[in-house]
């Protein structure tokens, strides 16, 4: 599939996650033809959405890591992003709990490690500051190391954002694009050489460069374009969210003393109100395992009570899992030995959201090595207008918003007050699956989970898409929601 006009696309990303959807935003800040491809029905469908929502304090990794010095500078970009687009995002600040003396020495470990990589205002803690700092720790704790400049973020709004704002200033999202094989050859026309990328479906798209971020199928599409082997092996992380109720809700993201295998599995206050607590981290083989068990959500509860004692699972309203892209310690980004024009974004686990504004600029930077032309736009905007959210208006507010659009009075979702209006604007902006919409607007993301609202979710979505009720999915193709012997209702297209 060719770009507007039949010309080929300078730049060619495959993979709209975190980094994809950030390597494509600034791409656009550029007088450039941007493509971003993406295996799913929407973008953050893959390892993002499944996100602790962390915006990371730099103080985990050592100072000679590519993925600390990414880090530490992706966290600095969070506010004046939050400001242009409007996503969920707080600075509550980072707890990391010691419950033992002999976790002390880890603490300064991290505090020291963290003043080398450049991190400010680092503070170790006695155990009455902790308590102080976040009351709901557990009066084991004995000390501790706080970090007020990190924050959390909600993953799925921020990619969002990234990819509405990229296509604002003139990059083309490709959904359920599959890349699996690709070439390089001459341009006819042009006499340059281009990647000729194919779908699996059979649509191409020809670029000059190309940028591998497909988290968990790098591997496979670094094999596609015939650059560097190497195997991404996913690791399971399980979470139990709680409902924003929640008695063991803390005002700051809540740390154990880091392990060698991973950070440890915390308590997190999401910046919408609800609490997280996980994850694990078990290699699987599996890139498609996602599924919970009892016996490893147990193991969450537990651990998280030792941290957070008023945590129980009676407060959980959902389990659901992630998968981690792991290929080694640090991030492999760097152009290709093998392919020309090809830039690897591989291995990006965690603090890869955090870092993502970093990879970006750093991806851009290596593109300009191999000789890509960079020439600013006049009229870049790097603005889009944030949802309008009628549950965090004022009484006054809100009834002035419904006076001007009375499908704002019409609540959908009924656990995070959700209206019509905002369901429509999710479709507007192209988002047609069940979770789409979830992401979008957190509708059947409450106590429910969408036992009261994905009925009326689904009416929406036939009235403003003309789909029946067999067509539509929860994520793309192999999750219809509803069997085809019931779609002669989907013809039923009026209001709610």
């Amino acid at each position: 599939m060719p770009t507007r006009n039949g010309a080929p696309y300078d730049v060619a990303i495959v993979g709209a996650g975190v980094c994809g959807a950030a390597i494509a935003r600034l791409l656009s800040r550029y007088r450039l033809r941007v493509a971003l491809l993406e295996r799913e029905a929407d973008v953050s469908f893959g390892t993002s959405k499944a996100n602790s929502g962390i915006v990371h304090g730099g103080f985990h990794h050592a100072a000679h890591f590519l993925k600390t010095r990414l880090e530490v500078a992706g966290a600095a970009r969070f506010d004046r992003l939050r400001e242009e687009l409007g996503f969920p995002f707080a600075r509550c600040g980072i707890l990391v709990a010691a419950s033992h003396p002999d976790d002390m020495p880890a603490i300064e470990h991290l505090r020291a490690q963290g003043e080398a990589n450049g991190v400010k205002n680092l503070e170790i803690c006695s155990r009455q500051r902790m308590l102080e700092l976040e009351p709901k720790l557990s009066p084991e704790v004995c000390g501790g190391l706080y970090a007020p400049d990190g924050g959390i973020v909600e993953p799925y709004r921020y990619v969002f954002a990234l990819v509405e704002n990229a296509k604002a200033n003139g990059v083309e999202l490709l959904t359920e694009f599959e890349a699996c094989a690709a070439e390089r050859i001459a341009d006819g026309e042009a006499k340059l050489p281009l990647w000729t990328i194919r779908s699996s479906d059979g649509r191409t798209v020809r670029a000059r460069f190309a940028v591998n971020a497909a988290g968990l199928f790098a591997d496979a599409v670094s094999a596609a374009f015939g650059a560097e082997r190497y195997e991404i092996r996913p690791r399971k992380g399980e979470y139990f969210l709680l409902d924003r109720l929640a008695e063991g809700h803390p005002g700051r993201v809540v740390f154990p003393v880091p392990n060698a295998v991973s950070k440890g599995m915390l308590v997190i206050p999401t910046v919408e109100g609800t609490t997280l607590i996980g994850p694990t981290a078990d290699p699987v083989d599996d890139k498609a395992d996602v599924a919970t068990t009892q016996a490893r959500l147990s193991r969450i509860v537990e651990s998280a009570k030792t941290l957070v004692p008023s945590v129980s699972e009676k407060d959980a309203i959902t389990s659901f899992a992630g998968l981690r892209p792991v290929l080694g310690e640090d991030f492999y980004v760097a152009p290709s030995d093998i392919a020309d024009a090809f830039v690897q974004v591989a291995g990006v686990q965690s603090p890869g959201l955090t870092a993502s504004p970093a990879i970006a600029e750093y991806v851009r930077d290596l593109l300009a090595g191999l000789g890509l032309d960079l020439t600013e736009k006049s009229d870049w905007n790097p603005r889009v207008d944030a949802p309008v959210r009628p549950r965090n208006l004022s009484p006054e507010e809100r009834a002035a918003l419904v006076a001007a659009n009375p499908a704002h009075g019409h609540i959908v979702c009924r656990c995070e007050e959700v209206s019509e209006a905002e369901i429509v604007e999710a479709i507007r902006h192209g988002h047609v699956t069940l979770d789409g919409i979830k992401f979008y607007t957190r509708a059947q993301m409450g106590r429910c989970q969408g036992g009261f609202c994905t009925y009326r979710i689904l009416r929406i979505l036939m009235r403003e898409t003309g789909m029946s009720f067999d067509e539509i999915t929860k994520r793309g193709k192999g999750s219809r929601v509803i069997a085809s012997e019931l779609g002669a209702e989907g013809h039923e297209t009026q209001r709610l």
